[in-house]
């Protein structure tokens, strides 16, 4: 092991570690992938923190899905594959799948940044993944990494929790045409723990209601919503 790491913290990634379904030969790769730059400000120069196993992870991750849509996907045209991999590898998306495994329960932050919230921020919750991906890949090689990538978008895109379509712009671009309608998104609840929370959201034309949807975020569970009105209105796919 190339960095000293107390018991109470290995134990702490050797329980991450069953989340990932991946062994580390170095675990001090998968540390520095969970901590935070205000954890290392606070800590002193000598304190490695994710940043560049995050610049890392980006590439390595839209390599991955690149490759796995254009092989996937054998007859759909570069435009689609190109909206189908950005709303794949979206903040929303890698916070999504960072609460899937709990990351946020595992990151080293600031104090600062720990009492504000930072375990559920989406730019900080999105980058540790990211700088997951890097560890694996650092650690294992390009398959290890691979296998865990594809374990998230392969479910989120056949689930349909990604998608390529804007099922709003679609929406707004029909109503929009009667200039005297509003299209208005109201969020009526949420349901579940913070690691996996379900949002509602209602998409109201003037005072009626036309779409109702449900989603891992609140965007998600808008386009879900003008996916239903776009559907009652005989306009889905």
């Amino acid at each position: 092991m190339s960095k000293e790491i107390s018991e109470t913290r290995l134990a702490e990634l050797k329980e991450f570690e069953q989340n990932l379904g991946y062994r580390y030969q170095d675990i001090s790769l998968l540390d520095t992938a969970l901590t935070h730059s205000s954890y290392a400000n606070e800590k002193g120069r000598n304190c490695k923190y994710n940043e560049r196993l995050e610049f890392l992870g980006d590439s390595v991750l839209g390599f991955i899905t690149a490759d796995s849509f254009f092989h996937h996907y054998k007859d759909m045209p570069e435009g689609r594959l190109s909206k189908l991999r950005a709303s794949t590898v979206c903040e929303e998306s890698l916070q999504d799948f960072s609460r899937q495994l709990q990351l946020g329960k595992y990151l080293l932050l600031g104090k600062g940044e720990q009492k504000s919230g930072g375990r559920e921020r989406a730019s900080i919750l999105a980058d540790a993944f990211e700088a997951v991906i890097a560890s694996i890949y650092l650690d294992g090689g390009l398959e290890p990494a691979r296998n865990f990538v594809l374990r998230f978008v392969q479910t989120a895109v056949e689930t349909h929790t990604v998608s390529f379509k804007d099922y709003k712009t679609v929406l707004q671009e029909i109503i929009q045409k009667n200039p005297e309608e509003q299209l208005t998104y109201v969020h009526v609840g949420e349901t579940g723990p913070d690691h996996d929370k379900r949002f509602q959201a209602e998409v109201h034309l003037n005072s009626n209601i036309i779409g109702r949807g449900t989603g891992r975020s609140k965007k998600q569970a808008e386009q879900a919503a003008a996916k239903e009105a776009l559907e009652l209105m005989g306009l889905g796919e």
